[in-house]
């Protein structure tokens, strides 16, 4: 676990949660992005704590390094920024999560382990219920509503379909497909696959997948 945040003492304190878990390990930490990438190049931690604002660049050239200087790490967001279109860029970017400050510490280990282990885009932000991640049941505004072939997609998601096996089910383009998911992200206000379903899930547009 690598964490690189320009705040001291929020680092420092960062650093001492983790190392108290049995299955952490905090093996550096720095207070901007090209300090962070010199220990990820070294180190390969697998996974990265990474602020939004930092000394000397933006999140996503620090992004773009840490990409180039060790592949394999896997990127969490922890920032205080709650901008939608941020988190969705960033979502776009391959970031493992993104998680406000003020998420719980349970919230945070959690994250740390399901980015670890691969597992789906972890997002949680102040406006959302600390009850998971991507859970938040924020419902999308009333005058937005999907179109049928949107709500079959948003289905096919829910069943953990890739973009590909989506357009092989409903017999159209993986570039249709995509163009289709940018239009139910907006709709629904969803940064993340796991974000949006369970925003669909929440506003009652489809069933609990699997069926309760």
């Amino acid at each position: 676990m690598l964490v690189i945040d320009d705040h001291n003492m929020l680092r420092g304190a960062l650093c001492e949660i983790l190392d108290r878990e049995s299955d952490i390990t905090v093996v550096g930490q720095a207070a901007d992005g090209r300090a962070g990438a010199e220990y990820a190049e070294r180190l390969h931690p697998k996974v990265v704590i990474l602020d939004v604002e930092m000394p000397g660049s933006d999140v996503v050239q620090n992004l773009l390094t840490l990409r180039d200087v060790s592949p394999e790490s896997r990127v969490l967001i922890v920032s205080m920024h709650q901008d939608t279109a941020l988190i969705r860029d960033l979502v776009e970017y391959g970031i493992a999560g993104y998680l406000h400050k003020s998420a719980k510490r349970e919230t945070l280990l959690s994250a740390i382990r399901a980015a670890d282990a691969g597992g789906e885009v972890v997002v949680y932000v102040s406006w959302q219920e600390d009850k998971g991640f991507g859970g938040g049941n924020r419902d999308p505004l009333p005058d937005q509503t999907l179109t049928d072939r949107e709500l079959e997609v948003v289905e096919q998601v829910a069943g953990a379909l890739s973009n590909r096996q989506i357009a092989n089910a409903l017999g159209i383009t993986e570039g249709t497909v995509k163009r289709h998911l940018r239009n139910i992200f907006r709709k629904l206000g969803a940064v993340s696959r796991l974000d949006m379903v369970n925003r669909a899930t929440a506003a009652k547009l489809i069933s609990p997948y699997p069926p309760e």
